[in-house]
């Protein structure tokens, strides 16, 4: 197979067998396709069609994202993890409306300098959203070309990615076809060339695929060096008052859980009486709930929760962060992690 029969052959198959039915390909605008984008980072499809569905529903456009408060951005995101990815979605909305009228550069270059938005980002958002001829290379087209060239190395590695950005822009057909091919791709590399199990026999590619050719589809790519993840451990408070509703500070903007309200934290109980003198709160009725595990891409988080029932012992002490009293029935629009909400929803009434 040659390089002028690669993007035909693919186009090809997407015509019958691609996917079509995708929320985000439908009312197609540069805005959606960068929402979309951003979402699928790290995150499967399944996952990521109610929460885009959600979020248009909140913020279908451009101006109404950057109108809109953090808080509720990151409340729109709660559960789809890696946090900086909608503090940069808001970040960028805001630049966009105050310094370039409201619209998306028309440039790969221009758009990679815009907060959270990379190579291929910018790559999917001209070629889907703007019809312009722009290679990307998201996860699945990694895989795929990594497999069609029978890369011998780990895909991650800057030797790596060099050479499959090269091979990415000589394969990408002109711009009246990008949009489709960029799309085709990604369908190909979601459906048949997935992780485990490709699905050869089915392929348009199997012809040129080097890595079938040397029957090494299933050791390709070359996956992520192994490593031990360092764990950690700490305890959460659930601080509930007498009418039930349970103390949450807003963590800093940078770092972890940037910018989302989380449970007080200590590393060691012994500081319980301290940080209840700092709130102005004396507590009664301690009790050790069950333990949480929480796996992050470089480390593993233990968490210990207890719940301690409080009242007023005087004048708090003013905060350094934002903090609220979480009421359960009727929850506020603020941007939880993935485990303090699941603590909320576990304790005891």
């Amino acid at each position: 197979m040659t390089p002028e029969q690669f993007a035909p052959a693919v186009l090809a198959w997407a015509a019958t067998h691609g996917r079509h039915d995708l929320p985000w390909q439908q009312d197609v605008t540069p805005y959606r396709v960068w929402i979309s984008e951003i979402m699928l980072q790290q995150t499967q499809v399944v996952t990521v069609i109610d929460y885009f569905q959600r979020f248009m529903q909140r913020f279908p456009d451009l101006p109404s994202l950057a109108a809109g408060e953090q808080d509720e951005v990151l409340h729109l995101w709660t559960g789809l993890g890696y946090y900086s990815r909608a503090r940069n979605l808001h970040k960028t909305a805001r630049l966009l409306v105050e310094q370039h009228d409201g619209q998306f550069p028309r440039s790969v270059e221009q758009l990679a300098q815009l907060p959270g938005i990379g190579r291929s980002t910018a790559g999917a958002i001209a070629s889907l959203g703007m019809g312009l001829r722009a290679p990307i290379l998201d996860g699945n087209v990694k895989r795929v070309l990594a497999r069609y060239s029978a890369l011998r190395e780990y895909p991650g590695t800057s030797a790596a990615m060099r050479q499959l950005w090269q091979l990415a822009e000589q394969l990408t057909p002109a711009a009246e076809q990008a949009g489709a091919y960029t799309q085709a791709m990604m369908d190909l590399g979601a459906t048949l060339c997935t992780r485990s199990n490709p699905d050869c026999n089915r392929c348009p590619l199997q012809q040129g695929c080097q890595a079938k050719l040397l029957g090494l589809q299933n050791e390709l790519p070359v996956p992520r060096p192994k490593k031990v993840l360092p764990e950690q451990h700490c305890h959460m408070l659930l601080l509930t008052n007498q009418q039930g509703e349970i103390l949450l500070q807003q963590r800093p903007q940078q770092g972890l859980w940037g910018g989302l309200y989380s449970l007080p934290q200590l590393d060691d109980m012994s500081a319980l009486p301290a940080l209840l003198s700092s709130l102005q709160l004396q507590g009664e009725s301690l009790q050790q709930l069950s333990a949480l595990t929480h796996t992050f891409s470089h480390f593993r988080l233990h968490i210990q929760p207890w719940q301690l029932n409080v009242q007023p012992a005087g004048v708090a002490e003013m905060a350094p962060h934002p903090q609220l009293w979480y009421n359960r029935q009727r929850p506020p629009s603020i941007g939880l992690a993935a485990p303090v909400k699941k603590l909320l929803n576990r304790a005891p009434a």
